[in-house]
């Protein structure tokens, strides 16, 4: 008899997603749009299924990334805390959920595979190539993983080359560095762990046991390795629910790939997919557009995407020819002050610098947690002290500023130089110039709250949240689409199908309005898509 927590768990739930949350046992996809209710029905599936008998001990749930986890976590426990322990102590009973990479080392730790000391990446390379930009870390750090996680290759394979570029020769002294220390680096956690499976019996009958009811959140965003691991584990009897959505697919940066997903079931025979059809979280004219935009894409399945019965607000297009912060500023006045979320979604963190700009001028506390403003950095302090330093009082401040940057001895201090002279316009004394900097600094600390209801971040950063106003700034050629993420890329159309795939995930984080923004002359590509030219203001082309 289904227990009365259980049965009004599902009775909330609407058709579709009861459907999922009781499908048989048997190798499940659940495509789950945005704004579907997709953790809801993950919750209420954990809860059937051990009030249905299933141990709680062998139940393994693998979220994204710690935020999903702890989320999860917290709303498993509230949903099985009625269900008693096999022992009748009245204890919740526990799931296991973690992500990939906690997974990877509670297995290698089971292993006896040392998982300390976690090497930093990016302090190894500084230490390895002190000469190097961050820039050129970045590129190395994607080369590096692309080598462990996507290609499979370990150092010794690279070493084989008998003319190894300079990429492949940074990847080995990495490799022997990590070996040297006897730790790992994070994506060592998934890598070994995989390895450690394969050559140990013992070890895999043990974790399959663990986790032979096994759920994959976010399934769409997995790399090779982990979707080896996943598969792996659920062998042979394969009880694996992959709940994800292919058009929310964003992360080929960090080796997802759309495909891994759409091709699920060629790798799991008799695989059931389920579709959630329905957008509880967005307004009907956002779904609308939304959709017709990421309709565009080829790689994607087939499906339905509607709104909910209650799916009230507006999109509010948005041309303006004007400064980025006076567009920007037009739209943060716009919203009601009524204690609702608000958030101003950008392509890159540079394009939100404006953002902080008007927060700053209004002054609005606001959230940024990825933005590193340059005027936070020690390094104007080291400047600033050069300057001071430079025994040329008698000449004016730009001057002096221009001095030390035509000396700056490495990268980042001719950066910081050259950007404090475009901020030293108007000062006449360092005093005066130190003075504003450090009011600056002092305000930016006030309105900096990780609780404030206005958030500036890229549309990555703001995957699986959503906010009652949202403004996308830079809705224009060569910015969204990203013209450099486009052409830097190994295969561009498959790159302009995922920055199209980010444009639906940045305008479906919406309740209550979405503000597109953009300048009428150079319109993306994507309002082109969703938008007739009559509704975006544009003019219609001669002749």
């Amino acid at each position: 008899m289904t227990h009365p927590s259980v049965a009004a768990r599902l009775a909330r739930l609407a058709p579709d997603q009861r459907a999922a949350a009781t499908v048989s046992r048997v190798p499940i996809l659940i495509v789950a749009p945005a704004g579907s209710g997709k953790t809801t029905t993950l919750v209420a599936r954990v809860a059937w299924l051990v009030d249905g008998g299933t141990d709680p001990a062998s139940i393994t749930v693998v979220a994204f990334n710690k935020r999903a986890a702890d989320e999860l976590t917290e709303r498993l426990d509230a949903a099985l805390a009625p269900l008693t322990s096999a022992a009748g102590d009245g204890a919740p009973r526990a799931v296991r959920v973690r992500t990939f990479h906690a997974l990877g080392r509670e297995i290698l730790i089971d292993a006896g595979v040392a998982v300390e000391p976690l090497i930093d990446r990016d302090e190894l390379l500084r230490t390895l190539l002190p000469e190097s930009t961050a820039a050129e870390r970045a590129r190395l750090d994607l080369a590096f993983s692309r080598f462990k996680l996507d290609l499979r290759v370990t150092a010794d394979d690279v070493a084989r080359d008998p003319a190894p570029g300079p990429v492949a020769r940074a990847f080995i002294a990495y490799e022997s560095a990590i070996r040297e220390s006897g730790g790992v680096d994070f994506d060592d956690f998934v890598v070994r762990a995989v390895a450690s499976l394969a050559t140990d019996p013992a070890l895999l009958a043990r974790w399959r046991r663990r986790t032979s009811t096994l759920l994959v959140d976010e399934a769409q965003d997995v790399d090779r390795v982990q979707l080896d691991l996943a598969l792996a584990l659920a062998a042979p009897a394969n009880d694996i629910c992959l709940v994800g959505d292919d058009d929310q697919s964003i992360y080929g940066w960090r080796l997802a790939d759309v495909r891994r997903i759409l091709g699920l079931e060629a790798l799991l025979p008799g695989l059931r997919r389920i579709d959630l059809e329905v957008n509880y979280r967005c307004p009907r004219s956002v779904v609308e557009r939304a959709v017709r935009l990421v309709e565009h894409n080829d790689e994607r399945f087939a499906k339905v995407i509607r709104a909910g019965p209650a799916a009230a607000g507006r999109i509010i297009l948005a041309p303006d020819a004007s400064d980025e912060t006076v567009r920007i500023e037009r739209v943060v006045r716009s919203w009601p002050d009524d204690g609702s979320t608000r958030a101003v979604l950008a392509r890159t963190n540079r394009e939100l610098l404006p953002a902080v700009v008007i927060a700053l001028r209004l002054p609005l506390p606001f959230r940024a947690p990825r933005i590193e403003l340059l005027v936070e950095s020690g390094a104007v302090d080291d400047v600033l002290a050069r300057v001071a330093d430079s025994g040329q009082d008698h000449l004016p401040l730009l001057i002096r500023l221009g001095r030390v940057r035509d000396a700056a001895d490495d990268p980042t201090a001719l950066e910081v130089a050259t950007a404090m002279l475009g901020w030293a316009v108007g000062f006449a004394d360092i005093t005066d110039f130190e003075a504003a900097i450090t009011e600056t600094r002092t305000l930016l600390a006030d309105l900096r709250q990780d609780d404030a209801p206005l958030t500036l971040a890229t549309a990555h950063a703001t995957k699986g949240l959503e906010f009652d106003h949202v403004a996308v700034i830079g809705m224009e050629v060569g910015r969204f689409p990203s013209a450099r993420a486009v052409s830097q890329s190994d295969d561009p159309v498959r790159a302009y199908e995922e920055e199209r795939r980010l444009g639906y995930v940045a305008w479906t984080r919406a309740r209550r309005s979405l503000t597109l923004v953009y300048d009428p002359t150079v319109p993306s590509p994507f309002l082109l898509e969703a938008f007739s030219p009559a509704e975006l203001g544009l003019s219609p082309a001669p002749g």
